[in-house]
């Protein structure tokens, strides 16, 4: 063997056999010395090993001992020459390209942008990703672990041996990352971390993998890297111009698990759901699917809602590619795509987030601040630039990459209020002795103002429960940012006057009306959501009192009084067509039960309304305007009768909507109105077709002019029992020559 000019000193070399080296790339892969160039390899089980550089030359590399460490001179070779690494033992003969002779991929930028919490596409620089560099096709992994001693990445491509690819730490950002030549896309893997101390922590997913093993496996896969061909460059402009406020907006509420399941049980594929899921959803004539959370999960039980690969579309379904064909589909038939979205908390699982290097990383390291007592979930450290920003960089990656429509951004009380769901001593006031998450504040007023920057026409969407202000305002004017908000009181309200009989419904009339005492102080969304039909809550229809056809006429007469309520709509699955079980995520909806007609009335009911919706502005264009709504029958406790008037812009034809919820028909009931003339019936949830009783006003009521309720004319109309009617006004007709 050709005389070494430089050894590695026995500590280095000890000290990389046992994986406890904090800096490889100073001792492994090529050094340049006199004369040439020292090659140093760690290869467990080799017995001899060769450096074969490209022009053809073959160096024996000596071994350190019985390790596997081995180093050798290679005379007249620059250090940035290409070489390969040839090892062999009894078993026979395996090479490589040797990953410690590669430079870095990441630069002071990404330092920089990093510790300032701005890197805003930190997505394609973190994670796997499969790329050239130095000529050679290989995968680059890199993840934040700033008090990590050693990070390496395993996998079944090393034996999971977390001596073989141990990555360099960008000292100034904690960032760490290697280039490891020739490794396929697909390949699995983890991050094994020694922690500050040298405790060996459970392996890691990626924080930033964007494809995972399915459950109960839980190693992140190094993704596809090839372009998508997308069809929707017309949808998305049409959506930049698109005034959301005044748009029509009816959601269909999804968890792609148990909408249908295939033979078996089995889930469907993403293609499966594209070719079944969004046929459904257009013919119903919803305009946006909501999707319950798609991020990876370990729990098929928390529906989503406890995510651990927030960059990865769950691998139930498919592959990311599955789901981008998934998005491309919906907007190739006009409907949007929304995500549930959980910045809020994370699970604790080991393979998470949780202690990510050791310490508290991405959760707070306050347990008042940084853990949630109900959920038994870690909270982030909003108040840290670096998780704040990977936060908002995981809003910004569903709408580049998969070029989704929006995100409904989940338990934001829980993020809004430091004394959440704790008792008297369990929280810490902020600075100034209130109890507001200063730092989850400006988290979501950034988050929200980069998505509208980046993406017009975008809708963001808060789940708030409290009475914060400002939910829906811009950031300029002191607001969150959020396009909308549920409207949780609206719906406890009014399904909590839903559920009693008839018979007392009179007392509680105000439940119904008192909404709109601040129905515009948002914009809002009135939600029928997942939440309303589990826990024992029992379905929609299992909500309603009386015999089958009450409860059916009760759920028609409710949904006319939503849809034509202000505020944009949601409906959970199932509910669109009366399913009498309470929803599991286990199995699919019983679609069995459209073949019954109270089932297949409602369904139609549902179909019609969004149609109606959808097609006259008075209906949906002044949602979140009290110019576009008018009492016209407020206080009629004793009959249970509502009726109003719902105004679209100059040109557009009011509409009229009595509701009456009690089960006796309401014969020669007087309404006032805006104009004289004919106000044709639009819908009646009355009618035969949706399975009631086919009471109503002959498709049209007229109104005489005369004074009747401050308005200049009335009408008497027909309100059908536990039902509703839509009046359309009718433009007169001009003269004839």
């Amino acid at each position: 063997m050709t005389q070494i000019l430089d050894r590695a000193p026995e500590s280095d070399v000890a000290q990389i056999v046992a994986g406890r080296h904090p800096n490889p790339f100073a001792v492994l892969g090529p050094h340049a010395c006199d004369g040439g160039v020292v090659v140093r390899a760690f290869a467990p089980g080799a017995r001899s090993l060769v450096a074969h550089f490209a022009e053809g030359e073959r160096f024996a590399l000596g071994a350190r001992g019985a390790e596997g460490f081995f180093e050798g001179f290679c005379p007249g070779k620059p250090a940035f020459a290409a070489y390969r690494l040839i090892a062999e033992n009894e078993g026979g003969a395996w090479d490589w390209d040797d990953p410690y002779r590669f430079g870095p991929i990441l630069g002071e930028m990404d330092d920089h942008l990093l510790v300032e919490g701005a890197h805003h596409e930190l997505y394609r620089r973190l994670g796997a990703h499969a790329l050239t560099h130095e000529g050679v096709s290989g995968v680059h992994f890199s993840v934040w672990a700033p008090h990590a001693s050693r990070v390496s990445v395993v996998g079944d491509f090393n034996g999971w041996d977390g001596r073989r690819h141990v990555l360099r730490k960008r000292i100034d950002s904690g960032l760490w990352e290697i280039f490891i030549p020739g490794l396929r896309d697909g390949a699995l893997y983890k991050y094994e971390i020694l922690s500050a101390s040298g405790d060996l922590m459970p392996l890691k997913a990626d924080p930033f993998g964007q494809q995972a093993q399915l459950r109960p496996s839980t190693a992140s896969s190094a993704p596809r890297e090839s372009p998508f061909a997308w069809t929707d460059a017309a949808y998305l402009a049409a959506r930049a111009k698109r005034d959301p406020r005044r748009a029509p907006i009816s959601i269909y509420e999804v968890h792609l698990g148990s909408w249908r399941r295939g033979d078996g049980n089995r889930f469907l594929t993403y293609d499966e759901l594209a070719d079944s899921l969004i046929p459904y959803a257009l013919s119903q004539g919803f305009t946006h699917l909501e999707l319950l959370p798609i991020s990876e999960h370990p729990l098929d039980a928390s529906w989503g809602y406890q995510p651990i690969g927030l960059f990865a579309p769950t691998s139930r379904f498919g592959d990311p590619e599955g789901f981008k064909r998934f998005v491309d589909r919906a907007h190739a038939e006009g409907v949007g795509v929304i995500l549930d979205w959980v910045p809020a908390h994370f699970p604790t699982d080991e393979h998470g987030l949780a202690w990510f290097d050791g310490e508290p990383l991405y959760e707070h390291a306050d347990p008042q601040r940084g853990f949630h007592p109900d959920w038994n979930t870690a909270i982030y450290d909003f108040g840290r630039r670096e998780v704040a920003n990977f936060l908002a960089v995981n809003a910004l990656y569903w709408f580049e990459i998969f070029h989704i429509d929006g995100l409904r951004v989940d338990a934001v009380a829980s993020m809004l209020y430091l004394d959440y769901s704790r008792r008297e001593g369990e929280w810490t006031p902020n600075q100034y002795g209130g109890k507001e998450n200063l730092e989850a504040i400006a988290f979501l007023q950034r988050v929200n103002s980069l998505v509208y920057e980046r993406y017009p026409g975008a809708l963001m969407i808060a789940e708030e429960s409290t009475s914060w202000p400002g939910v829906s305002q811009p950031v300029h004017a002191g607001g969150l940012g959020f396009g909308f908000k549920w409207n949780m009181g609206w719906m406890n309200d009014t399904l909590r006057y839903v559920s009693q009989d008839p018979v007392h419904r009179r007392w509680s009339h105000d439940q119904l009306t008192f909404g709109l005492l601040y129905a515009f102080a948002e914009n809002f969304i009135l939600p029928i959501s997942h939440d309303e039909v589990v826990h024992g809550k029992g379905s929609l229809v299992g909500k309603m009192p009386g015999d089958e056809w009450r409860r059916f006429a009760n759920a028609r007469a409710y949904y006319a009084f939503m849809w034509a309520h202000p505020g944009k709509k949601l409906l959970f699955m199932g509910q669109d067509f009366g399913q009498t079980s309470e929803w599991s995520e286990t199995r699919s909806l019983d679609w069995h039960l459209l073949q019954f007609w109270p089932h297949a009335g409602l369904s139609r009911l549902v179909r019609d309304l969004n149609e109606v919706y959808r097609a006259y502005p008075a209906l949906h264009a002044r949602d979140c305007e009290a110019e576009g709504f008018e009492w016209l029958v407020v206080d009629d406790h004793d009959n249970s009768v509502f009726a109003w008037l719902r105004r679209g812009g100059a040109g557009d034809p009011p509409i009229a909507v009595v509701v009456n919820f009690t089960p006796v028909p309401r014969h020669g009931y007087r309404i006032p109105l805006p104009a004289p003339g004919r106000w044709k019936e639009i819908l009646n949830t009355d009618s035969n077709y949706y399975g009631g009783g086919g009471l109503g006003n002959f498709g049209e009521v007229r109104a005489q002019a005369g004074p009747c309720g401050g308005l200049p004319a009335s009408a008497l109309v027909t309100a059908p029992p536990l039902g509703a009617i839509y009046l359309l006004l009718e433009p007169e007709a001009g003269p004839t020559n």
